[in-house]
């Protein structure tokens, strides 16, 4: 198998094997082989969207020790960073919302732990689309669902949602992977687009393992693909595991792209970086509020980036942003 044969592959549109892809992440990071790879990615990606990049903007509705336990993530309960529940009132979410509008994000997701009441969660949504200009396009990051509830949600004003099948979901989190599958069925039974990512993506995992994530996401004809690394929490038994580096990322992301059927326009990759940009992903996240890569209660004092600090990444890798409503969900 030669970098150069798939590389041209991919200029024909073809799809990739599993074999293909393990062997596209087998390469090492820094070899020059992969910078093809790399290169090759973000020039998919530009063509696919014009060159213009986008930027959702996420805010959280609460925080809470969730008992889902992902082992991953800050809000797990035996991870101890979070003690209490938190929530915000109507009136701090729709403010939240409204200056990510001004901001001119390309579309509002509104996020909650895993046990937030989903009755709460409608009436919270309800308020905040009421608020906001008819164009804007709303999307749900909310736990696993029902297709009655998942109806519910499109009915309050959503569009699509976010949803992922998380690396070594049951194992390293208590939610079988069948549940999250399921759930993606309801969300688009229900006609929700579901955007979807390989994530959390640490040293352990394997080109295997990477290489089904990629086949998985892309079988479900998502609103947009991707891959991010995971965040380490202080602390956590998960941190001793240690982190991959953002030009692993970047390259994850790269075969993600050549790995992801050309009607799938959007990759995503975060936390934003310009390596990732560079490697073809053309969707980063500003946030706002809870954060589960985040160990302080309001992440855009931590970890989160800002509308202003996404623009800037994206500008740094000569990347155009888009203005209106993303393609991803409008199309």
């Amino acid at each position: 198998m030669q970098v150069d044969g798939l590389i041209a592959k991919s200029c024909n549109g073809e799809s990739f094997s599993r074999e293909e892809l393990i062997f596209l992440l087998s390469i090492p990071p820094v070899a020059p082989e992969s910078f093809k790879i790399i290169a090759r990615a973000r020039e998919i990606s530009g063509k696919l969207v014009s060159r213009k990049a986008e930027i959702h903007g996420q805010l959280a509705l609460d925080l809470a020790p969730c008992p889902c336990d992902c082992k991953f993530c800050s809000f797990a309960v035996s991870n101890q960073v979070f003690r209490k529940e938190t929530r915000i009132s109507p009136d701090a979410a729709v403010r939240y919302a409204q200056q990510f509008q001004e901001q001119s994000v390309n579309s509002i997701y509104v996020m909650t732990t895993a046990l937030y009441p989903f009755d709460l969660f409608i009436e919270m949504s309800i308020e905040i689309k009421k608020n906001l200009g008819p164009e804007v396009i709303m999307l749900a990051n909310v736990g696993d669902q029902s297709l009655e509830r998942a109806e519910t949600i499109r009915d309050a004003g959503y569009t699509g949602v976010y949803h992922a099948l998380r690396m070594r979901e049951g194992v390293d989190t208590l939610i079988p992977g069948h549940v999250r599958k399921k759930s993606i069925r309801n969300f688009q039974a229900a006609g929700l687009k579901v955007g979807t990512c390989v994530e959390p993506v640490g040293p352990e995992h394997t080109n295997e393992e990477l290489a089904d994530a990629i086949l998985f996401a892309a079988s479900i004809n998502p609103a947009f693909s991707g891959a991010a690394r995971r965040i380490s929490i202080p602390g956590t038994e998960m941190e001793k595991r240690g982190m991959i580096s953002e030009l692993r990322m970047a390259q994850i992301v790269a075969v993600t792209r050549l790995g992801t059927p050309g009607s799938v326009k959007g990759i995503c990759t975060h936390e934003p970086c310009t390596l990732g940009a560079l490697a073809g992903a053309n969707l980063f996240w500003a946030e706002t509020g809870s954060n589960p890569r985040d160990t302080h209660e309001k992440t855009e004092q931590g970890r989160g980036h800002g509308v202003g600090r996404c623009r800037a990444i994206f500008q740094e890798s000569e990347w155009g942003i888009l203005k209106g409503p993303s393609v991803y969900f409008s199309d």
